[in-house]
């Protein structure tokens, strides 16, 4: 369920100072179960990205190819053999500002909206899921990672998070991806939908064809 931005905001001002989560964890052999899952198109979009107060600037651009580079890391390590696209649309986020350790210096935080599609199937979740965030503790980061990481570096981090809890969330929907299982009956109708569709459009050229192929030659 997603929650009004300003809200979510405003509430992770106040989690920031007690929250804590793990650093992002090596990209290793240990992976969740995606079935024949296959990274197609990698889609990032953060040109509607709010600042929260108390926040370093970042481009829209930055934050769209530290994602992308975070996606691809994490999702290409899957050689299934069928498509799947996923989309991450960036809300909101926080880079922690240098100020007094625990007070004024939160950690950093990033909201992240996801879409996945089949690519026969089409989208796979109707309601974009939001997904919060956080930097994770460390011995440069338990005093506030604004003293002693830059923004580039609290970028990277906040991606490999989300990347890994994209997958997470994923690997809770395994029935996505399981080839094993039947497709939800809505899919398979949109699918008939296509084809119907495909259909009706060959046929209509074929007739637009056979219609000219009937007319007599100019002299």
């Amino acid at each position: 369920m997603s929650f009004p931005l300003h809200r979510s905001l405003a509430a992770l001002m106040l989690m920031l100072l007690v929250a804590a989560c793990t650093d992002a964890r090596e990209i290793g052999a240990e992976r969740s179960e995606l079935g024949d899952f296959r990274l197609g198109h990698n889609i990032v979009v953060a040109s509607n990205a709010q600042r929260a107060p108390f926040s370093r600037p970042a481009e829209p651009e930055e934050w769209e190819e530290s994602l992308r580079a975070a996606v691809a890391e994490r999702f290409s390590r899957y050689e299934g053999t069928r498509l799947y696209h996923i989309a991450v649309s960036v809300d909101g986020y926080v880079l922690a500002v240098p100020g007094v350790p625990l007070v004024a210096s939160p950690r950093s935080v990033l909201i992240v909206g996801v879409h996945v599609w089949d690519d026969e199937l089409g989208l796979l979740n109707e309601e974009r899921r939001q997904l919060t965030i956080l930097e994770g503790v460390s011995g440069e980061s338990v005093v506030g990672s604004g003293l002693t990481r830059s923004a580039e570096t609290q970028m990277s981090i906040l991606s490999r998070n989300a990347a890994r809890a994209i997958e997470n969330w994923m690997a809770e929907n395994s029935e996505w991806f399981n080839t094993g299982r039947p497709p939800r009956p809505e899919m398979l109708e949109a699918l008939a939908e296509r084809e119907m569709a495909a259909a009706a459009a060959a046929e209509t050229d074929e007739d637009g064809v056979s219609a000219a192929l009937a007319e007599p030659a100019e002299d």
